[in-house]
């Protein structure tokens, strides 16, 4: 959820001196889209991988300020529970040596934090939601110590005019239904984020492509089937984020009440200022740390963009010298299961993108936003199996649309990109081919685990951390 803030309180006078410097920093940011002083190279690469501390018995432990001491990285920060931490890596070009940078650069810090963990008695696990969370475990007595989260926390339920969070989920087997007085429950969700700098000229194209993506990927990176027992949606991710923190701001022009988490109210018409000009109408100020740095450094519209959680997210950064860059950051695949298969996931994601980029119809104009948004619902329920509109007004199911589409324009695109052949063959073919034939996702491997041998939730999650501890991808997982 961002970095710290200086103050965990807040007068209507941070209030209105927030509102009043957001103003007039989304007034430059304009200004800049119309100059055009971004930066225009593009490509560069990177991702945040959130992770869990459990015990001996695989029950999440709340010991991540001694963890983060131990492992004492600048690329291992906290995140919103005790129970958890979040790796990001160095960005890097999208090129032949991408592949490699990403397994080599992912494999040394997961060591670290291995071996980190180990010294304290614990184990690391990366996954959507760790099967042996409990619900009572997730209370402000285990929310890291961060002034951020603290005033996060107390200013959705001040904006809810203190209203609980009522999450309910339906799946084919079973429904939940849970209540909180606080947004913890949102700290069972962990996921990887995938960042990509984009040119200005191609960026509004690239983040609808993001957007229409998000079906496929949510269905191929599916992680999280179990939350508090219960068999739910193929992502579990998705429904609970966007209940535990829900926070109603505006109604897009359909009527629908757009929430902090959100799958957007629109494709991008022309440029990525409309989001930005969307975050400064639509969505009311959470977090009103007053910066004293040059307003130019746009330190309160990046605060603020921070707490607007898009499944698609735009973001603005800057160098040492004060140019301007934009990426995207696409929030939607799970943590897990394995570092060969975050890695495949990561290239697929960049591979689609660009082929999508360079088709001769624009997907954009021939997939509706509607009908991009129902798919990322459906294929987050279903998994590889939802049937999903795709181009040219045809329903396929996603394992379809993956196989005779996706992942082999993914490889052209990557291979025009200088990646190396051998290393597209392992990663798509290999890894992620094998994973849509088989249908054995994460999510796939958890459900068949409990059918098989019941529901053993703390031996599922041995045999899991088993499994991704030996650097094996999912579909080769043994039950």
């Amino acid at each position: 959820m961002g970095s710290n803030i200086g103050r965990g309180f807040f007068s209507e006078s941070d209030f209105r001196q927030f509102r009043e410097n957001l103003r007039k920093e989304t007034k430059i940011l304009m200004d800049w889209f119309s100059s055009d002083v971004f930066e225009k190279t593009g490509e560069m690469c990177g991702f945040e991988l959130e992770g869990w501390l459990v015990n001996e018995n695989y029950i999440p432990v709340p010991r991540n300020e001694e963890f983060l001491e131990r492992v004492n990285s600048r690329l291992v920060v906290p995140e919103l529970s005790k129970y958890n931490f979040e790796i990001n890596t160095s960005p890097h070009p999208l090129d032949r040596n991408l592949p490699a940078h990403l397994h080599t650069e992912l494999a040394k810090i997961w060591k670290s934090c291995v071996l980190n963990a180990e010294t304290m008695g614990c184990r690391i696990l990366v996954i959507g939601i760790p099967p042996t969370i409990e619900d009572r475990m997730l209370t402000l007595q285990h929310i890291s110590p961060l002034q951020r989260y603290a005033a996060l926390n107390r200013e959705i339920l001040r904006s809810r005019k203190r209203r609980p969070l009522k999450i309910h989920i339906e799946g084919e087997q079973d429904t939940l239904n849970v209540t909180h007085h606080d947004v913890m429950a949102e700290a069972a969700s962990t996921s990887l984020q995938i960042h990509l700098q984009v040119s200005p000229a191609t960026a509004a194209r690239q983040y609808n492509i993001a957007q229409i993506l998000s079906a496929p990927m949510v269905a191929i990176t599916a992680n999280s089937p179990f939350l508090f027992g219960r068999e739910l949606w193929s992502e579990t991710r998705i429904p609970l984020f966007e209940q535990a923190v829900k926070l109603p701001c505006f109604s897009d022009k359909n009527g629908r009440v757009i929430s902090r988490v959100t799958f957007g109210s629109g494709y991008v018409r022309n440029s990525l200022r409309e989001v930005f000009l969307e975050n400064l109408d639509g969505f009311p100020v959470l977090l009103p740390q007053i910066f004293d740095e040059d307003l130019n450094r746009l330190n309160h519209l990046r605060l603020h963009n921070g707490t607007i959680w898009r499944w698609n997210r735009p973001l603005i950064g800057l160098n040492d010298s004060g140019t301007p860059h934009l990426r995207i950051e696409h929030r939607v695949p799970s943590a897990g299961p394995s570092i060969p298969d975050i890695a495949a996931n990561i290239l697929f994601f960049y591979g689609a993108m660009y082929s999508l980029l360079e088709q001769e119809k624009p997907p954009e104009a021939d997939i509706s936003f509607e009908d991009a948004r129902k798919n990322f619902y459906m294929a987050a329920k279903d998994g590889l199996d939802a049937r999903i509109v795709w181009t040219g007004g045809k329903r396929s199911s996603v394992r379809e649309i993956l196989l005779e589409e996706l992942l082999a324009g993914a490889g052209r695109s990557l291979q025009k990109k200088g990646v190396d052949h051998d290393r597209i063959r392992y990663n798509l073919d290999g890894i992620l081919k094998r994973r849509v034939i088989t249908g054995r996702t994460g999510t796939a491997w958890q459900k068949e685990y409990i059918r098989r041998h019941g529901p053993r939730f703390q031996e599922m999650t041995h045999a899991y951390h088993e499994n991704q501890n030996q650097q094996i991808p999912v579909h080769t997982w043994k039950i």
